[in-house]
């Protein structure tokens, strides 16, 4: 009963997610900056954007003239980018068995969407989870930071 009580336990605390955010905040069909690169939550959140019709931009590169080192590159985010999206993220792990119908990919990620034009942050997403469960979760966050927009 013991051994139960701690798996039930485990299996609820692994896949937590700490979601804020403002509904009906979001427009679609605007541009949105996010940075270059990343893992595959970074990658994945680009693709679910393009796919609702945003305009995904990751800036220009400049080069750090300040800099002795010439090798440190910083991206210009463009002027009509309505949205701007940070995403920090550790390394995905190969979960075959933790995550064998969700995805097999456990992610650990932070987000943040903040509106360019006002300044305000519409979203904050402190997240670790198998891979499908948290896209799930982020198509529905989508749903709801869009809602009511077509009024």
């Amino acid at each position: 009963m013991k051994f139960i009580s701690i798996f039930t336990l485990a299996v609820i605390l692994t896949g937590c997610n700490s979601i804020s955010i403002k509904p009906g905040t979001m427009q679609p069909n605007t541009t949105v900056y996010t940075d270059r690169g990343g893992f595959t939550m970074r990658r994945s959140i680009k693709d679910e954007l393009e796919r609702r019709g945003y305009n995904v931009l990751v800036g220009t590169v400049q080069n750090n003239k300040t800099s002795a080192d010439n090798s440190e590159e910083f991206s210009r985010v463009p002027k009509n980018a309505r949205y701007f999206i940070k995403v920090s993220e550790r390394s995905e792990k190969f979960r075959p068995i933790w995550c064998i119908f969700n995805g097999v990919w456990w992610w650990n990620f932070n987000i943040s969407v903040a509106d360019q034009k006002t300044g305000t942050e519409l979203m904050t997403w402190r997240g670790r989870g198998c891979a499908d469960s948290s896209m799930r979760l982020l198509r529905r966050t989508l749903n709801q930071l869009e809602t009511s927009q077509a009024k």
